[in-house]
């Protein structure tokens, strides 16, 4: 069993949703995920949040849910465009499901820097 240190006293160490204790995706395999979320007809939607506040409260919608966006390149763009407006932040992406009426997947993108 492998030791994976995290504590709310130590922002650095913390882990937020699925893959955070991975090592960091590469470009494909972002890309892999979001085809994922397009396959199973899931709505993606980009948040963000400062690293502080990533624990105990709810993260910023950057903008509305993409509904019906199938089209990865755009998906990316956005999650970009969100980075870098809110580069001191963390970045995540859910596929949201609209039968079930809740998240079927969520994963940090990028980590902002802690305080």
């Amino acid at each position: 069993m492998i030791d994976y240190p995290s504590s709310l006293g130590n922002a650095e160490s913390r882990k937020f949703e699925t893959f955070s204790y991975l090592p960091t995706m590469s470009a494909d395999q972002t890309r892999e995920q979001i085809q994922y979320i397009v396959d199973k007809g899931w709505n993606p939607s980009v948040e963000h949040t400062e690293p502080q506040h990533a624990a105990g409260s709810y993260w910023y919608m950057w903008k509305l849910p993409m509904f019906g966006e199938t089209d990865v390149d755009a998906i990316l763009q956005e999650i970009e465009n969100c980075h870098a407006a809110h580069p001191d932040n963390h970045v995540r992406l859910l596929g949201l499901d609209n039968f079930a009426q809740c998240a079927g997947t969520s994963m940090v993108i990028y980590r902002g820097q802690t305080v």
